[in-house]
């Protein structure tokens, strides 16, 4: 499979904690936290990995071209010359890509899922995305995410507190031929035009190791955490 990370947001929130690099490249135990999500994707069947690229992308570029190596896949990426939002990112992305399965990651979080476990729930429903989707408690920072019996998304919440739900943790595997991003424009949220509208859509919970860290707090959270539970 081959899989595309998302990197190239502003990072604003995390200005204050990192301001010379973009949010991937955030240092965690001296390794940007980019490093963690490759070396966890090594643990699966990925021959090829995608990072769609804006906002400092030439930090990014410099370090892959002298870290490449130290992969079991390949590495190639695209840099968006102005903002494209998550869908036009993403429809951009795919260009570099072959195949019709595709696995797609926030840059900024990890979600320590089992992606195989992922892709046969993706095969069975026949969906053209599936979501890795987490319960939370007391929570205003996400938005909540609705589902029937069989893990058909219904409804997507905006953020508000929530004493219990389901979070898009930013992980999908999408197909690429039902998606049909091609059809959309060059700029658009892949959040709005696309999850919140099609029906095609299912969402399974894990309990796996979550953490975002587009806050400060949650930053040095990882900074304790994250090299012992991928490494």
């Amino acid at each position: 499979m081959e899989a595309i990370i998302l990197a190239g947001g502003l990072g604003t929130r995390l200005r204050s904690e990192v301001s010379d690099r973009p949010k991937c490249m955030a240092e965690i135990n001296k390794q940007p936290f980019l490093y963690y999500w490759l070396k966890y994707l090594e643990k699966y069947d990925i021959s090829k990995v995608v990072l769609s690229l804006g906002y400092m992308a030439e930090v990014v570029v410099s370090w892959i071209k002298e870290n490449r190596q130290n992969f079991g896949f390949t590495i190639d990426y695209t840099i968006e010359n102005e903002p494209l939002g998550t869908g036009g990112a993403l429809r951009f992305a795919t260009e570099k890509t072959a195949n019709n399965d595709i696995l797609v990651l926030n840059g900024d979080s990890i979600f320590m899922i089992d992606f195989d476990n992922l892709y046969q729930r993706y095969l069975q429903t026949e969906a053209c995305i599936v979501l890795a989707l987490k319960e939370m408690k007391d929570f205003d920072r996400y938005g909540s995410v609705i589902v029937d019996k069989i893990g058909n998304i219904t409804s997507f919440e905006e953020k508000k507190f929530c004493k219990q739900g389901l979070i898009n943790c930013g992980i999908y595997l999408i197909n690429k031929e039902k998606t049909n991003l091609n059809n959309y424009p060059n700029k658009f949220s892949f959040e709005k035009e696309v999850l919140q509208k099609r029906k095609d859509i299912f969402g399974f919970a894990y309990e796996d190791y979550f953490i975002d860290i587009g806050i400060p707090e949650d930053y040095h959270k990882a900074q304790r955490e994250i090299a012992n539970k991928i490494l």
